[in-house]
């Protein structure tokens, strides 16, 4: 037992638990943030090493940096959570294909354009006449939320809009036929729907939009920065041939930038990204049981995660709901009415929204945890107000006689709870103890919101980047099912020793 405790103190208060916690980000560090779980070809995983970032968007960056005389370190964060975390100061700047709209320039600062594109239409192969705007009408149309695409979709009318938190999505129901169409910026439909033989890319290109790299409007001089290094890998050709590497150089990118030249350079991240993806989507049980064995070393590393989140907060939770318990039970009106309040009040709001309230929410009032903490902490005190209730049950299902007995005895009111009282409804709540902590083990998944790697995201990156999601999907179920078993069989051993709780009922 003190070994895994330890275990799971080192973890918590390991470099990997503490990435994101509060370094300024004038350090040596230029840290920035992507979301890199499905973001072929910006940031993502190299499908030939899973644990090593690319994308023509890390290029960029590290070219910043080195422009600056800096190290870049990249932070991982969900999509819906990159522009809240910049303005918690978790890193300096985001680039992940944000357009830069109205809307977006109210809220942040951005550099100068670094890419510019515009919108595809993706159809299966058996399809067609679905190559313009016009021709979407009357069909069922995926694109991803909160988009250009999607914002011209809904303007045009007339086409059944789905929207997407991931383009793997989307690409998903096009191959099962539950849509007809996609529309997507160029560099993704170009990196997905191209090299799906199933797939192709119609019609010309439409429109255009312009990514930038977002900055809180705090921290202008590092934008300030950031812009002359790129106008400098604009100006001597670097952007040029980053982006010929990986096949994005377009007549649009030479009119921005005033680039005509034609250098040869090979499209060699282009040619590397698909020689990987066909040496990895395979079907075979050969190249199945290959993917399957690479995925163990990424699997064990969330599940650890996963385990040290959820048995720091089963610690939490259990101390702070025997606590809220005995006051409720046994305490003074005002401290009765505030356990009451807190139990309520955590029991009737959505957990996913404790969690981010404690970790975005929080800093305004000077307190700023890290990821692994705030994981701990919101977890913990969510299932502190469950516990408590069931703890105040098992109080309740000691006879009254007990306590009588106990005062009997000579002893004081305190020591009749903790060493009568307390030990007995233990025994009762020690299976429903069990099932919470099986439940919060899987609530654990929640946590991916503010950038812990655990087993649920581990999962989204997996399956999106190999577009696997039964095999990926078994492989995590089981890793949830095998941390859970142990728990099980302990709580089973537990009871079995504890002997099994006394029946009556009664109020102390």
């Amino acid at each position: 037992m003190k070994t895994i405790l330890a275990l799971l103190l080192a973890l918590a208060i390991s470099p990997v638990s503490t990435a994101l916690a509060d370094a300024p980000v004038a350090s040596q560090e230029l840290l920035w943030a992507s979301d890199g779980e499905a973001n072929v070809p910006y940031v993502f995983h190299d499908p030939a090493h899973e644990s090593q970032m690319t994308g023509f968007e890390y290029e960029l960056v590290n070219e910043i940096a080195a422009r600056l005389h800096r190290k870049a370190k990249f932070i991982q964060n969900d999509w819906d959570g990159l522009i809240p975390g910049l303005s918690r100061g978790l890193y300096g700047m985001v680039l992940d294909g944000i357009e830069m709209t109205p809307e977006h320039k109210a809220a942040v600062l951005f550099s100068r354009p670094y890419y510019v594109t515009s919108e595809r239409i993706i159809v299966r192969n058996d399809q067609n006449g679905l190559d313009t705007m016009e021709a979407l009408k009357g069909h069922t149309v995926g694109t991803i939320k909160d988009t250009t695409a999607e914002r011209m979709l809904r303007r045009q009318g007339g086409s059944n809009v789905r929207s997407y938190e991931e383009e793997t999505n989307a690409f998903s129901d096009l191959r099962n036929g539950r849509l007809d169409a996609i529309l997507l910026d160029a560099p993704i439909a170009l990196y997905y729907g191209s090299i799906s033989p199933d797939m192709k890319l119609v019609g010309e290109p439409i429109g255009s939009m312009e990514y930038g790299i977002a900055f809180s409007p705090e921290n202008r001089e590092l934008r300030d920065q950031v812009d002359a290094a790129l106008g400098e890998i604009i100006k001597d050709g670097t952007l040029h041939r980053i982006l010929a590497r990986w096949n994005l150089w377009t007549p649009l990118m030479a009119n921005y930038t005033g680039d005509t030249s034609q250098p040869d350079i090979a499209p060699t991240e282009w040619d590397r990204y698909r020689q990987a993806m066909a040496n990895t989507t395979g079907s075979g049980w050969y190249v199945l049981a290959r993917r399957y064995v690479s995925f163990l070393p990424l699997i064990g590393q969330a599940a650890l995660m996963t385990l040290a989140v959820s048995a720091l907060a089963m610690i939490l939770a259990v101390a702070l709901g025997l606590l809220l318990a005995l006051s409720r039970h046994y305490g003074a009106a005002p401290l009765r009415f505030v356990a009451g309040v807190y139990v309520e009040v955590v029991r009737g709001t959505p957990l996913l929204i404790q969690v981010l309230f404690i970790f975005y929410g929080l800093p305004a009032f000077g307190i700023r945890l890290s990821p692994f903490m705030a994981g701990v902490l919101s977890l913990g005190l969510n299932y502190a107000a469950y516990e408590a209730e069931n703890y105040r049950a098992g109080l309740l299902s000691v006879p009254r006689g007990q306590m009588e007995a106990a005062v009997a005895l000579n002893m004081t009111h305190w020591q009749a709870l903790r060493l009568v009282i307390v030990p007995q409804a233990f025994r009762t709540v020690v299976p429903v103890m069990t099932n919470d902590f099986i439940s919060l083990l899987k609530d654990s998944s929640l946590v991916s919101v503010i950038t812990l790697t655990e087993l649920s995201q581990t999962y989204v990156r997996l399956s999106s980047t190999y577009y696997d999601y039964f095999g990926t999907g078994i492989m995590v179920g089981l890793a949830y099912l095998l941390l859970g078993l142990p728990f099980v069989r302990l709580a089973r051993m537990a009871e079995r020793r504890l002997g099994r709780g006394f029946s009556g009922t009664g109020h102390h």
